[in-house]
């Protein structure tokens, strides 16, 4: 199979993560595009998907505004603070320089406790990105630029559509959400996966899988809540209540999803700087059972956070390049809705999420 060609917008850890596990699972062999039967791959939900390995992600662009990063190969950009992420592989030089894209509203006051914006020149003309990536023929584009960075994803969202590559949007800006960007993707042939990452085993799948177990085991739900912590740079973004409150919107969309009737639901992040990259979920379900006798489940999560972003990354990115060998745009609904927190179709159980993104890599379903 041909390469996918990856532009990144933002070089922290969930690209690091990305980037490590290219070369993680170059070591990968399957026969005729397959694994051998029987064979089961950690931290892959698509093995191959579409005859597309993971080891095929070539990363050729990558913009970011932190001084320490910005000028650097992209192989030591990766490793650069604030990155804390767990080292799992080695990267060889990439002979990819990271470019010193617009800051916008990137960083906040409240961010720079972690980020040191670069003194380069800012590239902050759509146009100009637009021909970068043209330039370097990239397939897709992956925003990982941090919560609330609502100008500079649709900077890079509109710089890619003129450039006509793929969108995967990995932050709860609501660009798969938006009617005439979908539009216009459609009509240029640009495949979109959005918006917000689910995590590849996180809050909201385990949450989602709880509630949905309750209202089939007959429980019904009381009231949940879902508390969520870490020690990255996200999580320092997130509890600023103007950068976190779309980060929980995103969340309760995902778990509102599944459920059948209404019932009180809280969310809320906190960061707790010795963590760095490890991230906790605490869940907790309260209903009532058999002759309203009371119930109450609580569930305890514990991942390294930004792999476990990468492992969904990967599968989005490779839909992306799927859907323009097949000469389609606009967004993926299938795989947005199985990968995304935020996608504009919403199926009420991940099984379902699961089949309709198997039918579209099989070319059973458009989108």
């Amino acid at each position: 199979m041909p390469e996918i060609r990856v532009a990144i917008a933002g070089v922290g850890n969930c690209t690091s993560s990305l980037v490590q596990g290219r070369f993680y699972y170059e070591k990968l062999k399957t026969k005729n595009g397959k694994l051998e039967e029987g064979e089961v791959i950690s931290g892959l939900m698509h093995p191959v998907l579409g005859g597309y390995k993971v080891s095929d992600i070539v990363p050729v662009v990558a913009f970011d505004i932190d001084a320490r990063k910005v000028g650097k190969d992209l192989s030591e950009a990766i490793w650069a603070p604030p990155n804390c992420t767990m080292k799992f592989c080695d990267v060889p030089h990439l002979g990819v320089k990271v470019l010193m894209g617009p800051v916008l509203d990137g960083v906040t006051e409240h961010l720079k406790k972690y980020v040191e914006i670069s003194s380069e020149e800012e590239i902050n003309d759509v146009d100009e990105v637009a021909k970068i990536l043209e330039e370097a023929k990239v397939d897709v584009i992956v925003i990982n630029l941090p919560t609330a960075s609502e100008k500079a994803a649709w900077f890079y969202a509109k710089a890619a559509l003129k450039a006509g590559c793929g969108i995967v949007n990995g932050i709860p800006v609501l660009i798969a959400n938006d009617k005439e960007f979908r539009k216009r993707a459609e009509k240029n042939k640009v495949p979109i996966v959005g918006d917000d990452y689910k995590s590849q085993l996180g809050g909201t799948i385990l949450d989602r899988d709880l509630l949905n177990l309750c209202q089939q085991r007959g429980i019904k739900i009381k009231k949940s809540y879902q508390l969520n912590y870490g020690g990255n740079t996200d999580f320092w973004n997130l509890t600023d209540y103007s950068r976190g409150k779309s980060k929980h919107a995103s969340k309760k969309r995902g778990v509102d999803a599944v459920m059948k009737y209404d019932a009180p639901f809280s969310v809320n992040v906190s960061q707790l700087e010795v963590l760095e990259d490890d991230k906790i979920c605490r869940i907790e379900i309260w209903g009532e059972n058999f002759g309203g006798t009371p119930i109450k489940l609580e569930a305890k999560l514990h991942v390294v956070d930004s792999p476990n972003s990468a492992g969904v990354m990967v599968d989005a990115i490779r839909c992306c390049k799927l859907a323009k060998d097949r000469g389609i745009g606009g967004v993926l609904e299938s795989a947005s809705s199985y990968l995304m927190k935020s996608g504009p179709v919403q199926y009420p159980s991940e099984e379902e999420a699961r089949k309709a993104i198997d039918e579209f890599i099989e070319g059973k379903r458009a989108r």
